[in-house]
């Protein structure tokens, strides 16, 4: 294992896992912004409420592609974290703690090696579409319009 190596992808990691908060951010608001243009233009509808879902789907899988960095993000920490408890950085000496070396630059193979199945991959998508921080306000704001059209 080498620190450098593992501190750099790291560093790059945990960038875009931030800058997918903020893209999930912008998509909440943008999902705000149609409610709202619908609502001052009385143009509450069922195609609204289906556009809106489609918005949250979306969210829901960035989420998903963050889940992917979020996950990669916990290996490389248990490989920097091995590296400082051995005192070593040498690949011939891996520390007790971790069963495999972890190397770095390996976040495609990593994915392409679990890799899930489409209804897997679907379950995860609607997984995520459920968390309160990704619910939040879509749930809300398609509640909202489907009792107003119903």
């Amino acid at each position: 294992m080498n620190r450098t190596e593992l501190t750099q992808e790291w560093q790059v990691l945990q960038n875009q896992f931030d800058s997918y908060e903020k893209y999930s951010l912008v998509i909440k608001l943008l999902n705000v912004g149609i409610f709202f243009g619908a609502y001052v233009t009385d143009k509450l509808s069922i195609t609204l409420v289906a556009v809106m879902l489609v918005v949250w789907m979306q969210d829901a899988i960035w989420k998903t592609f963050q889940a992917r960095i979020d996950s990669r993000l916990q290996h490389v920490e248990l490989g920097l974290e091995c590296i400082v408890a051995s005192g070593t950085e040498s690949s011939q000496q891996e520390p007790q703690s971790t069963p495999t070396p972890v190397m770095a630059y390996q976040y495609n193979r990593t994915y392409a090696a679990q890799r899930p199945s489409h209804v897997s991959l679907l379950k995860e998508y609607l997984s995520n579409a459920c968390r309160p921080t990704v619910a939040f306000p879509h749930c809300i704001l398609v509640l909202i319009v489907g009792l107003v059209v119903i």
